[in-house]
């Protein structure tokens, strides 16, 4: 959301009575409800907050002595702190969903620890902030009440276990049915899409299968433990977490050697025009100096490092779940805390959608990034999806002013086997089309000619 005189509910934040969060002069805060009033003390006096947030587990907040959006209505005005880049699970990739995953899993067993429950599962409620997956509502939580069930769980399998499954076991595409179902993906359909062969998961075949089976009894297409009316103690709690989690665990996927997963394998750079593209993105970092980076079409993050290394918030977005996958594994392994690797199809970029088409930001409303990186990605777009320079160039600058652009001539050999089969319609598409279609909208600061492979690097400075 953009900075406003105006105090505005977040158009995202109206489901929860208990609370919601609120923007003015830029500053987001949250408001706590009078109804949450004890849920909230118990949260804060028992020391499971201190805990989760000494552990980078809980986003940390600090209270205010300052009335809230809704003074009547209000017992606490919090300031939490703002994660840098909100993502969705749609755009995460098959581990990152499974560490948000594990990482509810885990502040619920830690919330029974101190006497208190999640009161929902939403994976939006986890973003992924230095690093890792972390919970972003501290109104999540409520007193656990002896013999009540998880209302979370029907919530938990839908937006973590049936995407996982399906990815895991049918296809790794299937992680964005998240796109079109915002509340999870319903269990009957995860039931009949994955092979018969989960069915020999026991957890699978429980909180699955079978989950899915009693919905259908009860018609509603709701029903599951946390709605049933049944007692469970604190020790079949526990035992459910337990169960979960070994079952989130076992749902595994390793991601094929596409061609773009291995693509840093096989480029058509020689070594001294890689050390060159190496080079010249490093000077374009030192002399843009940008807060924020988005590397579009990154791959694995190979340049995207140039970047977070300096301590720039880069997000490295990609439309291979492989490549993500492997970007991922990295960031993860290395404990980078400024690299988000995201999927992204370019050409179809997350839509501004949910309730009133503002529940969830598109891509264009959560920008714009300080700098981007457009490296061996503008091809794909001219010639295999015919979209014209000048329209690229107008999409591009709405998302940062400064670019760095790879432009691929028509000679060289990835262009050629893009034009194979197909009568080459793209008159335009060269480097004096180029600089003609960005010419009326930015400033060509330097041309940086890839060494002997023909390719250009241009470094493009916003008009406006």
């Amino acid at each position: 959301m953009s900075a406003t005189n105006e105090a505005r509910g977040h158009p995202a934040s109206f489901r929860d009575r208990d609370g919601f969060l609120y923007e003015r002069d830029g500053v987001l805060y949250r408001q706590v409800n009078r109804a949450y009033a004890a849920h909230y003390d118990l949260l804060m006096q028992s020391g499971l907050y201190d805990r989760l947030v000494s552990e980078g587990a809980l986003i940390g907040h600090r209270e205010l002595a300052q009335p809230g959006l809704a003074p009547g209505l209000a017992y606490k005005v919090l300031e939490p702190e703002r994660v840098e880049f909100v993502s969705y699970p749609y755009e995460w990739c098959f581990s990152q969903l499974k560490d948000a995953a594990l990482a509810t899993l885990e502040t619920l067993s830690r919330a029974l620890e101190h006497g208190l429950t999640l009161k929902d599962a939403s994976a939006c409620n986890i973003q992924f902030n230095r690093g890792r997956p972390v919970l972003i509502d501290s109104l999540s939580f409520m007193k656990y009440e002896e013999g009540q069930p998880w209302i979370g769980y029907r919530q938990f399998c839908q937006h973590f276990l049936a995407p996982l499954a399906l990815m895991a076991h049918t296809d790794i595409r299937l992680g964005q049915l998240l796109r079109v179902h915002l509340d999870g993906i319903p269990l009957d359909l995860a039931s009949r899409l994955l092979p018969w062969r989960t069915h020999l998961n026991p957890g699978l075949q429980v909180h699955l299968h079978l989950h899915a089976s009693a919905q259908r009894k009860v018609g509603d297409g709701r029903e599951s433990l946390g709605r049933s009316g049944r007692r469970v103690s604190r020790l079949g709690m526990r035992g459910l977490v337990d169960s979960l989690r070994r079952t989130v665990k076992s749902v595994s996927w390793e991601p094929d050697r596409t061609d773009w997963a291995r693509y840093p394998e096989f480029h058509n750079y020689s070594e001294g025009s890689m050390q060159q593209k190496l080079a010249a993105t490093e000077k374009f970092l030192d002399g843009v100096g940008p807060r924020s980076l988005w590397d579009l079409g990154a791959n694995t993050g190979q340049f995207s490092r140039l970047a977070s290394r300096r301590g720039i918030a880069t997000l490295a977005f990609d439309f291979d779940p492989g490549a993500v996958e492997l970007n991922y594994r990295q960031v993860r392994q290395a404990h980078d805390p400024n690299l988000l690797p995201l999927l992204l199809d370019f050409t179809n970029p997350s839509p501004s959608q949910g309730w009133a088409q503002l529940e969830r930001e598109s891509l264009v409303d959560r920008g714009p990034a300080d700098a981007l990186f457009a490296l061996a990605l503008i091809h794909h777009l001219a010639i295999s999806n015919n979209v014209p320079l000048a329209s690229l160039a107008d999409f591009l600058l709405r998302l940062a002013k400064s670019l760095l652009i790879e432009f691929v001539p028509k000679a060289d050999p990835q262009v050629q086997r893009l034009l194979a089969g197909r009568t080459d319609i793209f008159d335009d598409y060269s480097s004096d089309g180029f600089e003609a279609a960005f010419r009326t909208k930015c400033v060509i600061r330097e041309r940086l000619p890839v060494g002997d492979s023909g390719r250009t690097l241009y470094w493009l400075e916003s008009r406006r």
